[in-house]
């Protein structure tokens, strides 16, 4: 996890981003998210405006650590008002070191669709870390329909992983309707 404020300078770190870019914390602490992100940048400022105005958002960034070696982060992100600052609050939903493609490929025609209350259920109990067996249990249906509505949901809102489901879901407020 990262906080930052809305300069997209870094204030705080926790433990695993420092441990997954491998810089000390004092390197970390009050850079710019951009300066380990390969590329820079992935928003211009009216971009970033945009997004701070949505309060949830979410994206994929290829982070380059210490050691030059780089991780492909799919990441969710919220936006407070703390204390008279604006923070944002970037999660790491899944990561990969062994290339840009998590599990599969987006599918989309384009635009998303709305996912069903039976989608948005599972996929709220998806992202408290259940599990398809835990899901179909406590919703009284069979694993097979669970797999169902995950890869529906998936394929609505052009997700590649149960990772990335639950960030698009939480960037784009459907888990939490």
């Amino acid at each position: 996890m990262i906080l930052a404020d809305d300069q997209r300078r870094i204030v705080d770190a926790n433990g695993a981003l420092i441990k997954m870019i491998g810089y000390p914390r004092k390197e970390v602490l009050g850079k710019h998210l951009w300066d380990f992100v390969v590329g820079g940048p992935l928003l211009n400022p009216e971009e970033w405006a945009k997004e701070l105005a949505l309060q949830r958002f979410d994206g994929e960034a290829s982070m380059i650590g210490a050691d030059g070696n780089v991780t492909v982060v799919l990441w969710g992100a919220t936006s407070e008002l703390v204390t008279g600052k604006r923070l944002v609050l970037f999660v790491a939903m899944s990561t990969s070191r062994w290339g840009a493609r998590f599990r599969r490929e987006i599918v989309t025609n384009g635009e998303t669709a709305s996912l069903s209350p039976r989608e948005r259920q599972v996929v709220r109990l998806v992202a408290t870390g259940a599990s398809g067996p835990e899901i179909a249990e406590e919703l009284h249906i069979a694993h097979d329909t669970v797999r169902t509505h995950v890869r529906n949901a998936m394929s609505k809102l052009g997700a590649r992983s149960r990772a990335h489901l639950v960030a698009k879901a939480l960037g784009e407020g459907h888990a939490l309707n």
